[in-house]
């Protein structure tokens, strides 16, 4: 079981920005797919975004966006691996959730297919961090 804290929501007008962190105790998240979801009131649990392993067959940075966010929000990792980012820009008052990172994996020596946004293929969750967007 991987150890993730998540941090970095706030309130934000509309058109602001927020980077969420997801850091990693105790191993690299270099191994893992790294997903981003979100949680409204109300509704289940949405697939954001992810960043694939290192041993992806096209490479280790692959990424997904859903349709919602695509354009606007940017996954990435850091140099040493043990954080994970969720670039948030040009945020709308639709985006207000709780924001989750979640970890598939560890894949450490076989190429594996790219990350996915199904909140099913992950085994490791966050505790989630309160994202609002409002005037």
């Amino acid at each position: 079981q991987l150890q993730l804290v998540e941090s970095g929501g706030d309130m934000v007008q509309p058109g602001g920005s927020l980077r969420l962190s997801c850091v990693a105790s105790g191993f690299s998240l270099d191994y893992y797919h790294i997903g981003w979801f979100r949680q409204a009131p109300g509704k289940e649990r949405e697939g954001i975004s992810c960043i694939s392993n290192r041993n992806i067959v096209s490479g280790g940075n692959s990424t997904i966006y859903a349709d919602s966010v695509k354009g606007r929000f940017a996954v990435s990792r850091d140099r040493a691996k043990t954080t994970v980012y969720l670039q948030m820009n040009s945020l709308k008052p639709e985006d207000t959730a709780v924001y989750y990172c979640a970890a598939e994996g560890p894949f450490l020596y076989t190429a594996q297919a790219m990350c996915t946004v199904d909140p099913s293929d992950y085994d490791d969750w966050g505790q989630g961090t309160q994202v609002t967007v409002s005037s």
